[in-house]
């Protein structure tokens, strides 16, 4: 599956709204919420089980991970932009960057 099929197959599942600002909000919302919720997995990993990649609950962060993709598709179709062309742009970005030696550092644009 391509990332653009998986767009069209997420938008499927979307619950539009009539006010488009109102769903584009609720989606980037949901979108750093989910992400919250990866990062509590690693938090209570780390407080709990002292880091050991044994003990990682890896099938609930894996859901977590698929809850922020629906997240991304369904932002980026109410932009009007393509998955398949975000995900392109992102591995040229570090392909560049890795090629100048830029990968470590801060900044977009570097």
């Amino acid at each position: 599956m391509t990332f653009d099929e998986y767009q069209a197959k997420a938008i499927t599942t979307n619950l539009t709204k009539q006010d488009q600002l109102q769903e584009l909000m609720q989606q980037v919302l949901g979108l750093g919420d989910e992400a919250g919720e990866v990062l509590a997995i690693f938090k209570k990993w780390i407080r709990d089980n002292n880091a050991d990649i044994d003990l990682l609950d890896k099938a609930n962060v894996a859901k977590e991970l698929g809850d922020i993709l629906w997240y991304i598709a369904v932002v980026a179709h109410d932009l009007g932009v393509s998955f398949d062309d975000i995900a392109t742009a992102n591995i040229e970005k570090l392909r560049s960057r890795k090629e100048r030696g830029t990968l470590t550092g801060s900044g977009d644009n570097r």
